[in-house]
Protein backbone atom coordinates (compact mmCIF):
# COMPACT_ATOMS: atom_id res chain seq x y z
CA UNK A 1 0.00 0.00 0.00
CA UNK A 2 3.17 2.50 0.75
CA UNK A 3 4.73 1.77 -2.73
CA UNK A 4 0.75 2.98 -4.44
CA UNK A 5 0.46 5.86 -2.12
CA UNK A 6 4.34 7.25 -2.87
CA UNK A 7 3.60 6.24 -6.84
CA UNK A 8 0.28 8.53 -6.49
CA UNK A 9 1.92 11.55 -4.19
CA UNK A 10 4.57 11.46 -6.94
CA UNK A 11 2.15 11.64 -9.97
CA UNK A 12 -0.02 14.40 -8.02
CA UNK A 13 3.70 16.32 -7.12
CA UNK A 14 4.73 16.20 -10.70
CA UNK A 15 1.56 17.61 -12.30
CA UNK A 16 1.75 20.37 -9.75
CA UNK A 17 5.32 21.41 -10.17
CA UNK A 18 4.81 21.04 -14.18
CA UNK A 19 1.80 23.17 -14.20
CA UNK A 20 4.19 26.03 -12.44
CA UNK A 21 5.59 27.54 -15.55
CA UNK A 22 6.97 30.87 -15.70
CA UNK A 23 6.51 31.86 -19.00
CA UNK A 24 8.66 35.16 -20.41
CA UNK A 25 7.06 38.55 -21.18
CA UNK A 26 6.27 38.55 -24.93
CA UNK A 27 7.79 41.44 -26.89
CA UNK A 28 4.48 42.98 -27.74
CA UNK A 29 3.72 42.80 -23.90
CA UNK A 30 6.31 44.24 -22.86
CA UNK A 31 4.63 48.08 -24.14
CA UNK A 32 1.82 47.27 -21.76
CA UNK A 33 4.40 46.75 -19.06
CA UNK A 34 6.11 49.98 -19.55
CA UNK A 35 2.88 52.10 -19.34
CA UNK A 36 3.61 54.53 -16.07
CA UNK A 37 0.57 53.22 -14.82
CA UNK A 38 2.34 49.35 -14.59
CA UNK A 39 5.21 51.08 -12.50
CA UNK A 40 5.55 50.20 -8.11
CA UNK A 41 5.20 54.10 -7.59
CA UNK A 42 3.57 55.44 -10.64
CA UNK A 43 4.23 59.29 -9.00
CA UNK A 44 7.29 59.65 -7.60
CA UNK A 45 6.65 63.02 -6.01
CA UNK A 46 3.48 61.45 -4.47
CA UNK A 47 5.42 58.64 -3.26
CA UNK A 48 8.17 60.98 -1.81
CA UNK A 49 5.40 63.05 0.39
CA UNK A 50 3.84 59.43 1.13
CA UNK A 51 7.30 58.45 3.01
CA UNK A 52 7.83 61.70 4.06
CA UNK A 53 4.41 61.74 5.93
CA UNK A 54 4.59 57.69 7.48
CA UNK A 55 8.73 59.10 8.86
CA UNK A 56 7.23 62.04 10.41
CA UNK A 57 4.42 60.51 12.01
CA UNK A 58 5.78 57.13 12.69
CA UNK A 59 9.14 59.12 14.72
CA UNK A 60 11.58 56.48 13.38
CA UNK A 61 14.79 56.67 11.21
CA UNK A 62 14.38 55.40 8.10
CA UNK A 63 10.57 55.58 7.48
CA UNK A 64 9.40 52.47 5.91
CA UNK A 65 12.44 50.22 5.53
CA UNK A 66 13.70 50.39 9.01
CA UNK A 67 11.84 48.63 12.24
CA UNK A 68 11.57 50.37 15.37
CA UNK A 69 9.95 53.56 16.90
CA UNK A 70 11.58 56.39 18.69
CA UNK A 71 10.33 54.44 21.59
CA UNK A 72 13.58 52.41 21.54
CA UNK A 73 11.76 48.97 20.96
CA UNK A 74 12.50 46.98 18.11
Amino acid sequence: MTKLLRAVFLVILFSVVSACEIQPVKSWERGYLAKPSMQLTPDEVENGLDEHIYFSKEASTGGQAVGGGGCGCN
